[in-house]
């Protein structure tokens, strides 16, 4: 007996009623997309190995899913490498290639390698799918939707206040009012990192800040004792752990601990010009929320950094995030192109809207007719009203097989068929059409060459 199939874990199937929530949200995003100016490409699945390592610090690179090269890819692994069980150094001689971890750094190598057709600034969206070697769980896959929009080719904060703006805008059409946008600057940690007397090890203090909702403030000092951070530092450090107040008293006392850093000071002015011209968003269905502890973890944001989380009481992480990266593209031998960019995360958005029961009551309805099956002549005469409604914009289907009425209706049932065709033998002789209203219940007889007077009512 064959063995059940499955899928990987941290994958899904989906359903046609689930694709139709899924498309529901993709068409929101993309509307405020393209509203705001943003223009659309696509990038392959799959990048250059070297592409992508290096960019997401080390607890990124490990979740990358590397591709094995085709053909015999030990042959140019010598025997002394083998033994040596040494991930970092076999794995560039058995894989060139790799799963795109996100859409960023792509999008910053289409940058550079396009340069000479792009108008800058740039603005792009792109809405793929991306994959991580992530332990899955809720809200959490291993192949999982972003839904991007960047700004490149301008270090003008006013990119900043318009993606604050973007989720504003996709939040209020989805109806999911009460999400939180937190936000922080890197410039405010590098100065912090100063402060504290600890700048050379920012990557790290920053990476186990940014734990600090997840594992509470003792494993994070934890962390940062392990990754060689002064029990001195740490101490200096911790009352910024458990800033409370509004945006502005937060800002105050930040303002008065990196007094003495150019950086961090640069950033708190940067952040209070952003927070300042957000205040007054109208209809907003955010809250903007400074929290000195974000970090967002990834090695290439400069600026500003952006976190956005589900209204209270709905158990989820983030649903969206982003920031300011100045020198990216630099890598790849493009300098001096700042950019700034948001992603949507559309897997958590759809968990989200689900549990709030936020999506539309039609959201699964995807056909208006069903033309019931009498037999070979009455079908026959049914593929004409068939291709007359369908050039018309009317979503109609007629059932394949000649079986019992009632299984036929059973069918129009499962699929919420709003109206159902009937044109049998007396039908046919009397060239006549009956249409059934489910939801009302009720018949109606036209001429067969009089549809239009049935499209009237649609």
């Amino acid at each position: 007996m064959a063995s059940k199939p499955s899928i990987p874990k941290g994958t899904r199937d989906f359903s046609p009623k689930e694709i139709a929530k899924r498309n529901y949200i993709f068409s929101v995003i993309r509307k405020h997309f393209e509203l705001f100016g943003f223009q659309p490409i696509e990038t392959p699945s799959f990048e250059n190995l070297d592409t992508l390592l290096g960019k997401y610090g080390e607890e990124g690179d490990r979740l990358i899913f590397k591709i094995l090269n085709s053909g015999d890819f030990l042959n140019k692994v010598d025997e002394e490498l083998y033994k040596s069980k040494n991930s970092s150094t076999l794995t560039p001689r058995i894989s060139e290639k790799a799963l795109r971890y996100d859409l960023t750094v792509p999008f910053a190598r289409y940058v550079v390698m396009h340069q000479n057709e792009i108008s800058f600034p740039f603005k792009r969206y792109q809405i793929q799918p991306v994959w991580r070697a992530d332990r899955p769980q809720k809200g959490r896959f291993r192949e999982f939707y972003q839904c991007d929009a960047d700004m490149v080719g301008s270090s003008s904060l006013l990119q900043e206040i318009e993606l604050i703006q973007l989720y504003n805008s996709v939040f209020n059409d989805l109806k999911l009012k009460g999400s939180i946008v937190y936000i922080n600057h890197r410039k405010i940690l590098s100065g912090i990192a100063e402060v504290i007397g600890e700048k050379e090890k920012l990557i790290p203090f920053t990476v186990a800040l940014d734990k600090l909702d997840k594992i509470g403030v003792d494993k994070v000092m934890t962390e940062m004792l392990a990754k060689g951070i002064s029990q001195e530092a740490i101490n200096k450090a911790n009352p910024l752990f458990s800033l409370r107040g509004s945006n502005t008293e937060k800002l105050a006392v930040l303002k008065e601990f990196l007094k003495d850093s150019e950086e961090g000071s640069k950033g708190i002015e940067e952040l209070e010009f952003v927070l300042q011209r957000t205040s007054d968003l109208e209809a907003a269905s955010i809250q903007l929320n400074f929290q000195v502890t974000l970090a967002r973890g990834l090695n290439y944001y400069t600026g500003v950094i952006l976190e956005v989380t589900p209204p209270h009481g709905v158990k989820m992480g983030s649903i969206g995030g982003g920031g300011r990266y100045d020198h990216l593209t630099d890598i790849f031998g493009l300098k001096n192109v700042s950019g700034v960019g948001i992603s949507f995360g559309l897997d958590r958005i759809y968990l989200v809207l689900e549990e709030l029961n936020l999506f539309p009551a039609d959201i699964a309805h995807n056909l208006d007719v069903l033309i019931l099956n009498f037999g070979n002549k009455e079908a026959l005469e049914a593929m004409k009203i068939l291709g007359k409604l369908r050039g018309n914009g009317i979503r109609t289907d007629l059932y394949p097989d000649t079986v019992k009425v009632q299984k036929q209706m059973k069918y129009a049932n499962q699929r919420q068929v709003p109206y159902i065709i009937l044109l049998g033998e007396q039908e046919l002789e009397a060239n006549v059409f009956v249409v059934k209203d489910m939801k009302k219940g009720l018949q109606t007889t036209y001429p067969i060459n009089e549809i239009d007077q049935f499209l009237a009512t649609l």
